[in-house]
């Protein structure tokens, strides 16, 4: 079973302290960002340094964290430049931003078929998880993912401030300092499409790092609502994501006595446990949580 990532965490592609210390962190992945942390007089730079970090975890750098490289979007004059130097060096997975659909991942994994191909590298090694509704043409794209063979996929992704920018709003939050309702939506259709396609579904960052108690709030909700992992902008969110989405003992212990219920009771539609009468529908979410636990590796 594939490991599921709970925490992704963005560090800066030409940040020397910022890459010194990522690798000592418990993110399940680290996301190496070429794109919207790099100024354009510094992608080259940062590429080198995101090279020389791939190399060196591959050599003497100890880190569990997958690693990821965050490149520039498809139709940037940096994108040839980054898979080139990347991709040779076989990251875990590229985070795509800006994608216009599915469409975007089908062309980002043949280019991906040729490099690994090219550098005889495993076929399919390298993942692709796009940061899926950065633009409204995306958004409306979403539908689409779950009729499309990519088997590249790990998952989908959101994003609420790029989508701002694109559709000419002045803010991504309501009054009440949550997502409006256009964002709450492209949330919940993320979640959808990646559950039809049967992939990861990564909920978007928290960006006031400072707040712990708002972070551990919509993180637990998150898990809650179905999504499996989440994006990190400071090593301080990591421990707070990962226990949000690492399902409880009382759960883990819940989900084992409903499963045992029904196989001790092969022909019934329904058991009782606790004095609440369980039916399928509570096996399957039962067994979901199992499979997360086992997921996640714990």
């Amino acid at each position: 079973m594939a490991k599921t990532l709970r925490s992704f965490l963005f560090v800066p592609g030409d940040s020397e302290k910022k890459l010194a210390k990522a690798g000592g962190l418990e993110a399940d992945a680290l996301i190496l960002d070429l794109e919207d942390a790099v100024l354009p007089a510094n992608k080259a730079k940062a590429r080198k340094m995101c090279a020389a970090f791939l190399k060196s975890t591959k050599t003497h750098l100890q880190t569990s964290a997958q690693i990821w490289v965050r490149v520039n979007p498809l139709d940037s004059e940096y994108i040839d430049a980054d898979l080139a130097v990347i991709v040779p060096l076989s990251p875990a997975g590229i985070v795509l931003p800006k994608p216009d659909g599915p469409v975007d991942i089908e062309t980002l994994s043949r280019r991906l078929d040729e490099l690994e191909a090219a550098h005889g590298l495993v076929a399919g090694g390298i993942k692709i998880l796009p940061v899926a509704t950065e633009t409204a043409r995306a958004v409306m794209s979403l539908s689409l993912y779950p009729r499309t063979y990519l088997p590249r996929l790990l998952g989908l992704s959101w994003g609420a401030e790029d989508l701002a920018t694109d559709i000419g709003a002045l803010t991504n939050k309501g009054a009440d300092g949550n997502f409006a309702f256009t964002y709450q939506m492209v949330r919940s259709q993320t979640l959808l499409a990646a559950k039809a396609a049967g992939v990861q579904a990564v909920d978007t960052l928290y960006d006031d790092f400072r707040d712990k108690d708002g972070l551990r709030a919509r993180a637990g909700a998150a898990f809650s609502e179905g999504f499996t992992g989440m994006l990190a902008i400071h090593p301080t969110q990591i421990p707070i994501i990962n226990k949000s989405f690492t399902p409880t003992p009382a759960q883990i212990r819940h989900a084992q006595a409903v499963v045992q219920a029904f196989a001790d009771n092969p022909t019934a539609g329904a058991v009782q446990i606790s004095g609440k009468m369980l039916d399928i529908p509570h096996l399957k979410q039962a067994q979901n949580v199992l499979a997360l636990y086992e997921g996640y590796g714990e």
